[in-house]
């Protein structure tokens, strides 16, 4: 009887996974006009609201055709930047209830996280926000169903956190996106409604002390270590913070294993309830755990996670952008563990889908959802020598752009900058995400993120992106690598204090390394950038010598928390890979213990 029941589960959720995939190809095939029905859909919903009544009049979009809307809206409502939505967005925040951005009245705000550019943003946030979560949620695992079937009663691993909400002056709750998420109705119905569920209560989640958070996770993890199907986080960097907490508290998780018990590190009494409502005491795993772990702290924890999760198919995550440093720890926890690739979002609006969970990280792509916003794409075409700087901040980059075109019109091979129009009020709004047109499945396109448009590293006609820094902190850290180090994390900041400006990168390493490596590594960083406007900088001396500035242990959990002091959680932070923000450098200088200068054009 329980053999049969398990298959009929399990043909229950094959059938399932089939209709989710069937829907989504359907609107894939049909991409162009599901995006101009989205499109009507979001103008009928707030017609009549004050932004879009400033580019549209009184325009009675209800009665009109699909497609001579979409061609009117493109040809009246201008681009625009969060700048230009910020002013009806603080009168939203300060209690304004008339129909501003939407006709329905917003009741939250997300937070972005700030790492992008120093400051948090509010983003508005709706019903829709939590429903393609959930969406992109049951799309995203039937695909992955396909690849890593999960078995019948399986759980997640799932390291997410909420963070603190507040208030703002007119009454509404500000937050970031994933706590908003958690708490809301779409969460619930993933949590009982779907075939696997993280094995953390809600408790846990938004216990308010990331660290606190952290450990249950990893006790409840371990407690259910027989059943755990794959384990994940929003962000790579999240799950690589959690092992690297595990090396220092296995001994104690093990002990409240055998136990039944809880640290008295857990001082959040809710979540200290509902954890000992769960375990109870288990001997036998402790040992057996204990003997794992010893075993595996002499091999400096390669290979935790198949090892102590023996039924683990795979490790998912969002490993792209920013997250790539975090690549190689992760492989080393993983073991032989596929690493799977997660979807592509931000705060404003997900955007794509990993359909095909099977692909190594450096081929992944992203299936836009066409049925989440309306998108357009900026076309870009890269030019060399563009770059000014006013006040020491860079006013241009190495972009110029054509009109925008439709997500039906894109080229493949062609770089774009996303624009989107959001059923949250948000319109032609410009994300500043550079991707790369890989293709198309069905009739919408699959697409590379490249970088954030910004440019992140400039001191006068040098231009360089996240990607270029990563490229160069990647050739720097293989001779760390070499000498037995480890690069546990990096940032960096274009000094322009005074003249010839230059360039600082921030490491905070692992292990003994001499002096000499240091330089070199150095030395092979100020030799990687291509950037031909920071080459001839370099070589007439309009740009300083690199800096390269080793910080003590634990500076970047400095940083982590201040970030989270001020509001973003753990599961949507990113380390900012470059900082102007004079609370950031502070913390870096302050931590400094060595410095090095390059010598490459010396």
């Amino acid at each position: 009887m329980e053999a049969k029941a398990l298959l009929a589960g399990r043909r229950a959720r094959e059938e399932c996974d089939s209709d989710v995939i069937e829907r989504f190809e359907e609107a894939c095939e049909n991409a162009g006009a599901v995006q101009a029905e989205m499109l009507r859909r979001i103008l009928v919903a707030n017609h009549g609201t004050e932004y879009l009544c400033r580019w549209l009049g009184d325009v009675e979009v209800e009665g009109m055709d699909a497609g001579a809307l979409e061609s009117l809206y493109r040809s009246h409502v201008p681009l625009a930047s969060h700048a230009d939505f910020e002013p009806f967005i603080q009168r939203i925040a300060d209690g304004d209830t008339s129909p501003v951005l939407t006709r329905e009245p917003i009741q939250l705000l997300s937070l972005s996280s700030g790492t992008t550019d120093g400051r948090q943003k509010y983003v508005p946030f709706t019903r829709h926000s939590s429903q393609t979560t959930l969406q992109i949620f049951r799309i995203a695992a039937a695909y992955r169903s396909r690849v890593y079937p999960i078995g019948e009663g399986g759980r997640i691993l799932e390291f997410i956190y909420s963070s603190k909400q507040s208030k703002t002056k007119g009454g509404l709750t500000a937050g970031t996106a994933t706590t908003h998420y958690y708490s809301s109705e779409e969460f619930k119905i993933k949590q009982e409604k779907t075939n696997s569920f993280t094995c953390s209560p809600e408790e846990v989640i938004s216990s308010g002390d990331h660290k606190q958070s952290t450990y249950c996770h990893l006790l409840l993890g371990l407690y259910f270590a027989d059943r755990i199907e794959f384990i994940t986080s929003t962000f790579a960097y999240s799950i690589v913070q959690a092992f690297r907490a595990f090396e220092d508290h296995w001994r104690e998780i093990c002990g409240d294993i055998r136990a039944g018990g809880l640290s008295p590190r857990i001082t959040v009494e809710k979540t200290r309830q509902a954890v000992l409502g769960i375990v109870s005491p288990n001997p036998s795993l402790a040992r057996r755990l204990e003997a794992a772990c010893e075993e595996l702290e002499r091999k400096d924890w390669c290979g935790v996670i198949p090892k102590l999760w023996p039924k683990a198919k795979y490790v998912y995550s969002i490993m792209t952008g920013s997250m790539q440093h975090y690549l190689t720890k992760l492989r080393h926890y993983a073991g032989g563990l596929p690493l799977v690739s997660a979807d592509y979002g931000s705060t404003e609006s997900w955007i794509g889908v990993n359909v095909d969970p099977s692909l190594p990280l450096e081929r992944v792509t992203f299936v836009v959802v066409p049925t989440f916003s309306y998108f357009e794409f900026i076309p870009l075409h890269r030019q060399k020598n563009r770059s000014s700087r006013k006040n020491g901040e860079a006013i241009d980059d190495d972009f110029v752009e054509d009109e925008p075109v439709s997500l039906s019109q894109v080229k493949v091979g062609q770089e774009y900058e996303i624009v989107l129009t959001t059923l949250t009020g948000l319109y032609r709004y410009r994300l500043g995400d550079v991707v790369e047109v890989a293709g198309f499945h069905k009739g919408t396109p699959k697409l590379n993120f490249i970088c954030r448009r910004k440019l992140i590293l400039t001191v006068n006609i040098d231009k360089n992106t996240e990607k270029d820094l990563q490229l160069v902190v990647e050739r720097g850290s293989q001779l760390l690598r070499k000498a037995m180090g480890e690069l546990v994390d990096f940032t960096s900041h274009a000094d322009v204090s005074k003249p010839p400006g230059h360039y600082v990168i921030y490491w905070e390493i692992k292990g003994e390394v001499e002096e000499k490596v240091l330089g070199e590594c150095c030395r092979e960083m100020d030799a990687s950038f291509e950037d031909h406007g920071y080459v001839v900088s370099r070589k007439c001396n309009s740009i300083g010598p690199l800096e390269l500035c080793i910080v003590e242990t634990g500076t970047f959990r400095k940083i982590l928390d201040h970030f989270i002091g001020n509001g973003a959680a753990l599961s949507q932070f990113k380390t900012p890979r470059c900082t102007s923000n004079q609370v950031l450098l502070s913390i870096l200088n302050g931590c400094a213990i060595k410095r090095f200068y390059s010598t490459a054009y010396g």
